[in-house]
């Protein structure tokens, strides 16, 4: 690596300078109002994100690659999870499943993020956000598939590609933030939703948003369950979900979010070796507490979050054997604080300053059926970081993002963490960007003192990401693409490898990962609308759950009260094991529609699988053939 050593070294230089002397640049005159009409500019749709620079932006402004998954996509794709939204709409992400409902923990668990072919399993290079607040647990350091449902979000925002310069640990690969529900006039909504289908499977939730003067919020619980496909694979999971703002004036806005649910999970092992009993009872929450401003020259914030968890599970025992005698217990927890304040120097300049505390940890035990417990892991780390990111732009032409970030923790020591990107903005509505980023993950507690592979002197895990990209959104025609070309190289991967005839965590892996991503949007008129995807990923180290191949291609019809809309996705190379070598090549076709029956009822029916196909993504887990679901909406 020491070609991107060198590069790191050399962005960390050019940082600082221009941290130095930004506040005294001078301020720029536009370059392209001769070529660029006002009449042009106004055509172009802008769209504001919040994930890659942490205040609202222009993602034309923005480096990085950014999908982004509206509020309009989640409600019609009547999905009462996130993941299969994400896995049909954002290139380069894949995110394994093991049936019709639930993801589930601990042995045999799906919900596993690859982005770019970055990520663990369980998954830990990816992170996700709500509200820009991390959610991972505090022993295992990775996220839980099965908390994130879509009467949570808004909108999805997918930064595809390392984010670690602004939010540090697990973002080496990318992050997928959740962004919670706002409203921006006075009004009352409920909504609840029920829907019946395929192997005893129930969906359910009821959700009221409302807004008067100053205060707004959004209150939701939601059921489901399933029998699931295969016997002892059944789930269900209780969920609450609370939002409360309040705007103290034009400038200063307060509001709090929390989350608790419950879900049971059965695995019944894989085809050739069955397990009895492998059951989890999961009890989750989090809460974030923020006060923001937003003046006219600056903006910024402050939060709180905590995250908790309580586990107990049961490891089961194969056909023939004897039943253990003890369950696996866990508490866990998260917490820190997050602040940053944005300034805008002058109209072509802006500095964001921010830092960042978390704790982490929490104790796991064996609990015997004599009353006996016997101690795992009983320990807390923390880690401390502060960052800058300076955005300059050059006129209408061009725009400069720099980010630096210090991490310190408290017991991999400290690192910097550079990020250096171009984004030019061009005539007809073109962009070209460029992205050097370095990404970085450190050691969980699992993987320095859980079980048999931990080792205490793990070191964190470095990639170094590259890419180009080039966009148009050309209005007239209602036609937007984009296509990335990227190249990520790293060391000091985690890997578990045999050492004095046991397993032990090492830092021996690399990653070489080469790739495209290409998506086309295209709006044919006010009926018809057409979508596409594609990603393609080369690695010379493979790893599972990272297809070689995906595309997607949909359309949806909407038309007075009718809706409709198909996408059929192809999924080729998936490793479902590397060792023995496993890899799956698979075509899903999908359908939903909608009708609206009366004015406050709407009637669904959405199809999974309807090929028929049969596939693994798990090795040893076959996924469920065709599967349906009926409902309704009932909106007042």
């Amino acid at each position: 690596m020491n070609s991107s050593k060198l590069i790191e070294k050399l962005m960390f230089v050019v940082i600082f300078i221009y941290t130095c002397v930004s506040p005294f640049s001078l301020k720029a005159q536009p370059i392209w109002d001769s070529i660029q009409s006002n009449e042009e500019k106004n055509i172009y749709m802008n769209e504001v994100i919040v994930t890659g620079t942490k205040t609202e932006t222009d993602v034309r402004n923005l480096p990085m690659s950014i999908s982004v998954i509206t509020d309009k996509q989640i409600i019609e794709r009547q999905s009462q999870s996130v993941i299969p939204i994400l896995n049909e709409l954002v290139p380069g992400l894949f995110i394994s499943g093991r049936g019709v409902m639930g993801y589930g923990i601990s042995t045999g668990a799906a919900g596993t993020m690859k982005m770019r072919g970055i990520g663990g399993n369980p998954t830990t290079g990816v992170l996700i956000l709500i509200d820009g607040e991390p959610q991972f647990m505090g022993l295992m350091g990775h996220p839980i598939a099965d908390l994130y449902q879509s009467v949570i979000a808004d909108r999805i925002e997918v930064v595809r590609g390392p984010a670690s310069a602004l939010y540090g640990s697990y973002a080496m690969g990318g992050v997928i933030n959740i962004v919670s529900s706002k409203l921006y006039k006075d009004t009352v909504q409920q909504n609840f939703h029920i829907g019946y289908g395929s192997f005893n499977t129930l969906e359910s939730s009821l959700t009221n948003r409302f807004k008067k003067n100053r205060i707004s919020g959004k209150i939701a619980v939601s059921y489901n369950r399933t029998d699931g496909h295969r016997e002892n694979m059944d789930f269900d999971q209780l969920s609450g979900y609370a939002k409360l703002g309040y705007r103290m004036d034009k400038y200063w806005n307060i509001s709090a979010n929390m989350n608790i649910s419950h879900f049971n999970a059965s695995n019944p092992g894989t085809i050739n070796q069955p397990i009895i009993d492998n059951d989890s009872r999961v009890t989750r929450g989090w809460t974030i507490a923020s006060i923001e401003n937003t003046y006219k020259n600056t903006s910024g914030a402050f939060r709180f979050y905590y995250n908790w968890g309580h586990h107990i599970i049961n490891d089961g025992y194969a056909y023939g054997k004897q039943p253990i005698d003890s369950l696996f217990h866990s508490n866990d927890q998260m917490s820190g604080i997050s602040c940053y304040q944005s300034t805008t120097l002058n109209p072509f300049n802006r500095i964001t300053f921010g830092f960042d505390y978390q704790k982490f940890g929490g104790r796991a035990w064996h609990r015997f059926t004599s009353g006996v417990e016997k101690s795992i892991i009983d320990t807390t780390l923390h880690e401390i970081a502060g960052y800058a990111d300076i955005r300059h732009e050059f006129g209408t032409l061009a725009t400069l993002d720099l980010g630096i970030r210090f991490d310190k923790h408290s017991k991999t020591g400290s690192q910097w963490i550079p990020q250096m990107g171009l984004s030019f903005q061009l005539p007809k509505n073109f962009e070209a960007k460029a992205l050097i980023s370095k990404g970085f993950r450190n050691p969980t507690i699992r993987e320095f003192f859980m079980f048999t592979p931990q080792n205490p002197n793990l070191l964190p895990e470095n990639i170094m990401n590259y890419e180009l990209s080039l966009s148009q959104n050309n209005t007239p025609i209602n036609l937007f693409y984009d296509i990335t070309v990227f190249y990520i190289e790293g060391e000091n991967i985690i890997q578990t490898v045999i050492s004095n005839g046991k397993p032990l965590n090492v830092n021996s892996g690399k990653i070489e990962n080469y790739g495209f991503e290409g998506v086309i949007n295209y709006h044919i008129n006010s009926i018809w609308s057409a979508n596409f995807n594609y990603s393609r990923l080369g690695m010379k180290y493979p790893v599972v759950g990272a297809p070689k191949q995906k595309i997607f291609a949909g359309f949806d019809y909407s038309k007075k009260r009718l809706k409709f809309s198909s996408g059929i996705q192809y999924i080729q190379g998936l490793y479902s094991s590397i060792n023995p070598v496993k890899q799956e090549n698979f075509i899903l076709l999908n359908a939903r529609t909608s009708y609206q029956w009366r004015k406050f009822i709407d009637v669904f029916l959405t199809g999974e699988n309807l090929l028929n196909r049969s596939y693994e993504i798990n090795a040893g887990y076959p996924m469920p053939k065709a599967t349906f679901l009926a409902g309704c909406n009932f909106h007042f």
